[in-house]
């Protein structure tokens, strides 16, 4: 009786110790969390607000963006429906690999590497112009990559870099996932930064000379009364939000291709997208695009190994 005794409490530990073991490792990972998450809340509750506007709005697709420019600091969120189960979207956005697969479709990244091993983990984009630039003449933005969740019902990821291009600083890019019913998931995809009186006084130098005529998407009424599709800072970042979000799009679109038919199936296909709104994105003809994005993708696949990730 004894030794049945020892045993069955000896049995009871050990199970004690893999299941503690076992929450531990779920609250690592992340797959530890309650569902019902204040993020996921929030999300579901912003898209309770925006569901007609998804539904019905000048894009032609379910997607709804809105902006701010405030106090030196640029904000864009972008919400869209995309036809693909949350399970699909959560492994495929979640990892450094595949966010270089998705910025690099963006006319001006000339291309993106990644760094797995440091912690956080770095993703850098060679920010260039929008026709064929090596890397090594384009501007490095470093960000830190951060899986913040990858729970059941959410997926949170965080890209921050403290310094940009003609001196702006803090930007942010934050991408968010949720199911909705059905084989369909929410995304959420919000770009920020911040820009001092210097960087300013340049980039609205630059709006009103080699860039002007450019617009974003969100209207806006001027002093007259006139309505107006915005211009200046806010209506490039509406632009390449706009370019990034469709990159994601195009990402889970392509993901059903064998791998290595992706590539092109991708700078098609993101070309093909973005070419529906001609008066925002319009910047080059389509071979121009494919051919600029063979040579510079050659260019990231070189930087990578030198990385050795």
């Amino acid at each position: 009786m004894k030794r049945e005794r020892i045993g069955e409490l000896l049995c009871a530990r050990i199970a004690a110790g893999v299941l503690a073991l076992a929450l531990v490792l779920s609250a690592a990972s992340g797959w530890g969390a309650e569902p019902g998450s204040d993020a996921e809340r929030a999300l579901l509750a912003k898209y309770s607000s925006i569901k007609d506007k998804l539904e019905k709005n000048q894009f032609g697709a379910p997607i709804y963006l809105e902006s701010t420019d405030s106090e030196g600091k640029v904000r864009v969120d972008m919400y869209g429906v995309v036809p693909h189960p949350f399970e699909t979207a959560r492994e495929a956005l979640q990892s450094p690999a595949s966010w270089c697969d998705i910025t690099s479709l963006h006319l001006n990244i000339k291309a993106c590497t990644f760094k797995a091993s440091t912690n956080p983990q770095q993703v850098t984009l060679y920010s260039g112009r929008k026709y064929y630039q090596p890397p090594s003449d384009a501007y490095p933005l470093k960000f830190a990559f951060t899986l913040v969740s990858q729970t059941p019902r959410l997926l949170e990821v965080r890209l921050e870099a403290e310094e940009g291009p003609f001196r702006t600083k803090d930007h942010r890019i934050v991408l968010q996932a949720v199911p909705l019913g059905g084989a369909t998931t929410l995304l959420h995809f919000s770009y920020t930064y911040s820009q001092g009186t210097v960087a300013r006084l340049a980039m609205n130098g630059y709006f009103s000379t080699l860039a002007r005529g450019k617009v974003g998407f969100s209207e806006v009424t001027d002093k007259g009364g006139e309505q107006h599709l915005v211009e200046g800072a806010r209506g490039a970042v509406e632009r390449n939000t706009m370019r990034y979000y469709l990159a994601l799009e195009t990402y889970l679109d392509t993901l059903k291709y064998p791998e290595n038919q992706r590539f092109e199936q991708r700078i098609n296909r993101w070309y093909d997208l973005t070419a529906k709104y001609p008066k925002q994105l319009k910047e080059n003809d389509k071979s121009s695009y494919l051919a600029a994005k063979r040579m510079e993708h050659n260019r990231q696949v070189e930087l990578q190994k030198k990385l050795g990730n």
